[in-house]
């Protein structure tokens, strides 16, 4: 008779404990610096914690398959341990185009379950931002996001659009999304809002720049300056100031995102 598998909470248990063991108390010092509250960290450096969600991503679907590691992932992600809910997304980090629907729901649900920005950014950068970017029919959950007084959803909604801009996609939804959120006073909301029009400035620089040139006067600063990073230092103060020119650029601007449609 075939032996019964372990139920996926004692793998999970097992886990907790081997991020416990092997965990640095100087590290965890070091981790709390990153943020403005009390977070719970074992102490673990990303690297080192990579290394063993893949030995033990291994062991689990060699012994048990994808439908149970997903399993053990969601509890995992159900504490408020740093590490436990990072280890988590590693577990599954690279697998999304093997997951479908009913995964993308999941990933959702665990919105509700962060704790702190790292593991938000985790769990939407790594898992389901590479989902949207590879399917369109997701895009249509984020508008809801972005309408919700939740820090977490909102930052998503932004956030999980960072691998569409990468691939030069989904640019229509980048300027909606960000009319969602430009009102946000949050500051984890516009540091993501921020995040993602970054990345959209580098990777569609002259669509980018034109539509920053339409919002500037109504993007607080926070945003706009996060936006403008990585452009050419002339460009970036083009963005940033000369706000008598302001008019012009924005008729200017609209051309060319009209161009665009």
């Amino acid at each position: 008779m075939a032996k019964s598998p372990k139920p996926p909470a004692y793998i999970a248990a097992h886990v907790r404990t081997v991020l416990k063991n092997g965990g640095s108390a100087p590290h965890t010092e070091e981790v709390q610096r990153f943020f403005k509250h009390d977070v719970q960290s074992r102490g673990w450096r990303a690297a080192e914690l990579r290394k063993v969600a893949k030995r033990f991503r291994r062991a689990i679907l060699a012994e048990s398959g994808l439908p149970y590691l997903l399993l053990v992932a969601d509890q995992l992600f159900g504490g408020e341990v740093l590490e436990e809910k990072a280890f988590a997304v590693l577990l599954l980090e690279g697998m999304t185009k093997e997951l479908g629907r009913d995964e993308f729901k999941l990933f959702e649900s665990w919105i509700d379950r962060v704790c702190s920005w790292a593991d938000h950014d985790a769990l939407v950068h790594y898992l389901i931002g590479p989902m949207i970017a590879a399917d369109d029919a997701y895009l249509t959950r984020l508008p809801h996001w972005a309408k919700k007084k939740n820090t977490w959803h909102q930052r998503a909604a932004a956030v999980s659009l960072i691998h569409s801009t990468r691939q030069h996609k989904n640019f229509d939804h980048i300027r909606r999304i960000t009319e969602l959120l430009l009102p946000s006073d949050d500051d984890m909301v516009q540091k993501g809002l921020g995040w993602l029009l970054r990345e959209a400035a580098k990777a569609n620089p002259n669509e980018a720049v034109a539509y920053l040139m339409t919002i500037r006067d109504r993007t607080p600063r926070l945003v706009l300056r996060t936006a403008c990073e990585t452009l050419p230092d002339a460009t970036r103060e083009r963005v940033l100031n000369n706000k008598a020119a302001a008019v012009a650029d924005r008729h200017r601007s609209t051309r060319i995102l009209k161009k665009k449609t």
